[in-house]
């Protein structure tokens, strides 16, 4: 039996691409999944064009906390209620295989990460893979030091959710998807998949910045390192 998903959205100000982004979920997900879009207070028309879509498997959300992508889809994942969860930013295009590739590698691992094409405003191929232009890592260690993966292309359990929750407070030195594969790699079964399952849309717009600079200070890049190594023991503890 299929298990049932949520997909957790952030969006903020996404008008130009949000409507194609939904429609190309909503074909993939079946009648008792669920979309849970929460937005950080848009000032343009993505709200109205969410509410267009007339889908009930569509719940809108409002982000009342600290504001911030990484704030935002914690905000997403706190109303998500079933047992596997998908990220998505608000301006890509998922492929027609997409969760069903997920959710066959989900029943062997607790957490997946896959590859993508990279395309232009325009849907416009600039990279036949993320993971080559990106130069991913696949150790624990490897991500410490050089975070390189996508939340967009996560797909995980509810389990490996429920123990990233609350996501550290300060979201200058850790985002979403860095601390959710720490998390996995920790504690779970990971799966580190080359399908290419969605385009990743890169232009002027995007609200995260699809992996860190490399030109960080070292002083920063210590001091975040050793903040993820003290986060993830706590949460050993918690657990």
């Amino acid at each position: 039996m299929k298990p049932s998903v949520s997909v957790c959205m952030a969006t903020y100000n996404g008008e130009k691409y949000i409507g194609q982004q939904i429609l190309s979920i909503l074909q993939l997900i079946d009648k008792n999944d669920e979309l849970i879009i929460s937005d950080d207070g848009s000032t343009d028309a993505t709200i109205s064009i969410i509410n267009a879509i007339d889908d009930k498997r569509i719940k809108l959300v409002k982000n009342t906390g600290t504001h911030g992508y990484t704030s935002n889809f914690e905000n997403a994942l706190k109303h998500s209620s079933n047992d596997v969860i998908f990220l998505s930013d608000q301006d890509d295009i998922w492929e027609p295989d997409k969760v069903a590739v997920c959710i066959k590698y989900l029943k062997r691992y607790d957490f997946v990460v896959h590859d993508a094409t990279v395309v232009d405003s325009e849907n416009r191929l600039i990279s036949k893979s993320y993971y080559d232009q990106r130069t991913v890592y696949k150790s624990w260690i490897g991500n410490l030091i050089k975070f390189g993966y996508l939340g967009c292309c996560m797909a995980f359990n509810r389990a490996v959710m429920q123990r990233s929750l609350p996501f550290p407070e300060n979201r200058t030195l850790c985002t979403h998807d860095n601390w959710l594969f720490l998390i996995a790699r920790s504690y779970y079964r990971v799966g580190i998949l080359n399908e290419k399952l969605i385009r990743y849309r890169r232009h002027g717009l995007n609200t995260s910045s699809g992996g860190r600079k490399s030109s960080l200070k070292l002083f920063f890049m210590l001091k975040y390192r050793l903040y993820l190594i003290l986060q993830l023991w706590q949460r050993l503890r918690l657990k």
